[in-house]
């Protein structure tokens, strides 16, 4: 008994500390990636693309942040290949150093006046690593938390990746827009927005002590002799999975209940052209209380999966996001700031936590042990690249002078969510299934 204990205590402890590290790991990889998006707006146009033309400069900034999405699908496939045969610990800390260098030298970087085109092109090569780092992030963390959990408890242990891109957005958000308010403009152009670029040096390090702390799946092990024989993994995926591939994609539109909240209802709050008259700090409140709130629901939505089915949150937390949608675009549309808070932590907070809580575990456990983080990370990146796009769909659907524009977008949102209800619905259930049965279907 004595020899068995400490073995026990052991494997109980492994979940939490692979659990911790995709914590603390994605919370410090989606810091980085949602800090360039502060960057674009408040200081890239000036430093990087001083054309002259305020607004070209602004559309030049945020469509090096939109290359980020475009590397995503790219950096699924090879991370994800990487993950299914080198390992979900080693997929992982590559990531963390691709993501951690990358962000460090943005820090660095020279600026137009410097060395004139050469800036912006520098700037776009680092993004597109940014973007290609962060596709493998949730595959490789969720992948690994999962073939660590008990069978009872995958979803609450798995929750807490998307707990961490949380917290690394509202990080972002309060480590770049103090500095912001106590530097001089002046001085936060020359200097100050550097500075949070350049922490990214303690990501590195912190991240691959975690990291390298957690040792390998035991599912891995005992597939990967015979995985490193087998042709490429997304070769297999795609002939083995192709419908459960679609099907994941599918369900990843739902992350059109964010695009209407708060993307399209930032703008439709704040643009002249709407007429509504928030200020984009009102809007700064909004966002962060909605990722403060989420921050505290994921882990709660996760938990309560593992005891009555990932399907059903899927299915009603979409379905009820989107429905709701029109009434947070009303009170944005009603001038009432009270009232779009509520909206805000029901929609963003609660509901859309349902299926966020819950969609890392339920794609997971779709996939094979072989293909699991290829077949997450592509589903997910490539449903996250197609999304992208409603913002400018909602836009141009519902252009400013508009009538309508709440109901109008809510009743397109809630079609989109009810296509994402319907792929999850085809998906079979997977909570209480050992992995071991889940990859012999």
């Amino acid at each position: 008994m004595s020899a068995v204990k400490p073995a026990t205590t052991g494997t109980a402890r492994e979940p939490r500390k692979a659990a911790l590290s995709a914590w603390i790991g994605s919370a410090l990889e989606y810091y980085d990636f949602a800090l360039y998006s502060q960057a674009a707006a408040l200081v890239f146009p000036v430093v990087f693309f001083p054309t002259g033309d305020p607004t070209t400069a602004i559309i030049s900034s945020l469509a090096t942040y939109a290359v980020g999405y475009v590397a995503r699908p790219i950096g699924a496939v090879v991370l994800g290949a990487w993950g299914d045969r080198r390992g979900r610990k080693n997929v992982l800390i590559l990531a963390m150093l691709l993501m951690g260098l990358s962000t460090l030298l943005v820090g660095v970087l020279p600026t137009y006046e410097q060395v004139g085109i050469l800036a912006p092109i520098l700037l776009v090569v680092l993004r597109l690593v940014q973007g290609f780092a962060v596709a493998g992030e949730l595959g490789g963390a969720g992948a690994m938390v999962v073939e660590h959990s008990p069978d009872a408890r995958r979803g609450f242990f798995t929750s807490f990746t998307l707990q961490g891109t949380q917290i690394g957005s509202i990080l972002a958000t309060g480590v770049m827009l103090p500095l912001a308010a106590l530097l001089s403009d002046e001085a936060f152009r020359e200097w100050g927005w550097r500075i949070p670029f350049l922490l990214s040096a303690l990501v590195i390090l912190a991240g691959y002590l975690i990291r390298r702390g957690v040792r390998e799946t035991p599912v891995f092990e005992t597939q990967s002799a015979t995985t490193a024989r087998r042709r490429f993994p997304l070769v297999e995926l795609l002939r083995a999975h192709p419908w459960t591939v679609v099907r994941c994609v599918l369900m990843t539109f739902t992350n059109v209940i964010g695009m209407a909240t708060l993307v399209f209802g930032v703008s439709f709050a704040t643009q002249e052209g709407y007429g509504i008259g928030f200020s984009t700090s009102d809007f700064l409140w909004v966002t962060l209380v909605a990722n403060i709130t989420a921050a505290l629901t994921i882990p709660v939505f996760g938990g309560l999966s593992d005891r009555f089915g990932r399907r059903g949150f899927m299915i009603a937390g979409g379905l009820g996001g989107g429905l709701l949608t029109i009434a947070y675009l009303w009170a944005i549309e009603q001038r009432s700031l009270v009232l779009v808070f509520v909206f805000v932590v029901l929609v963003q907070s609660v509901l859309f936590q349902m299926w966020n809580a819950t969609f890392a575990t339920f794609f997971q456990e779709q996939f094979p042990a072989r293909v699991r983080v290829t077949g997450f990370a592509v589903s997910q990146n490539i449903g996250l690249m197609l999304a992208a796009f409603f913002p400018s769909m909602f836009t141009a659907i519902a252009p400013p002078g508009s009538a309508g524009v709440p109901l109008t977008i809510g009743t397109v949102t809630f079609g989109i969510c009810l296509v994402a209800a319907a792929a999850a619905f085809l998906t079979p259930e997977t909570r209480g299934r050992s992995l071991e049965e889940l990859d012999a279907r």
